[in-house]
């Protein structure tokens, strides 16, 4: 028989460390503004409908659609990196966005404005322009160091009304996922729920 070599032992909560960083993640309402609307082929100039039912009914139940326009919105979650204003987080919840609109968990709004993005990797960079102090940012940790088993704790800020926290484990390293050419990921229990994307992982 083999006896384990006693490690750190779990933690008895997560709260000092929930409480720690809940400034540091963010809510991302995205706004996008789609050039032709679905209903379209329906509530064109020339379409039969409209002339049925006349301008009136469209202006009414359609509004801004008739145009020719839509506006789709989308949420999901950053952290902060730097005081500067600098917040990462995944590219597919920025890349078709026209407006960009970030939350803290405290309530404050800001405007933001993509710096760099990378689809290959499903990175971006946004930026926020504040005329105040910005919430403190994030240490980025080194994914060389962590091992299976270690404990982590997810979190996101998916639907703006402040953080949502989940907890598990490093489940694997170096995950191949058919995913792009830096397919090299670190995998996790952590359940990840809708509006999570762009979420940091804490140890």
């Amino acid at each position: 028989a083999y006896s384990a070599v006693p490690g750190p032992q779990a933690p008895a909560t997560f709260a000092d460390l929930a409480e720690s960083v809940k400034d540091i993640v963010v809510n991302i309402s995205t706004t996008q503004v789609l050039k032709e609307s679905p209903m379209q082929p329906f509530m064109g100039q020339n379409s039969p409908f409209r002339d049925f039912f006349g301008d009136e009914f469209f202006k009414r139940f359609f509004g801004d659609q008739q145009q020719g326009q839509m506006k789709t919105h989308a949420l999901g979650s950053g952290f902060i990196i730097d005081e500067d204003g600098l917040i990462l987080t995944n590219n597919h919840v920025v890349e078709k966005a026209d407006e960009i609109k970030i939350k803290t968990a405290a309530g404050k709004e800001y405007d933001a404005k993509v710096v760099g993005r990378d689809p290959k990797t499903d990175i971006a960079l946004i930026k926020i322009t504040a005329d105040g102090k910005i919430p403190r940012a994030a240490k980025l940790g080194d994914s060389e160091a962590s091992r299976v088993g270690d404990w982590v704790m997810a979190v996101g800020n998916p639907f703006g009304l402040g953080n949502t926290v989940t907890a598990g484990i490093i489940s694997a390293k170096g995950r191949i996922i058919g995913a792009g050419p830096y397919d090299d990921f670190l995998q996790t229990d952590a359940a990840i729920n809708p509006g999570n994307s762009g979420g940091p992982l804490f140890n």
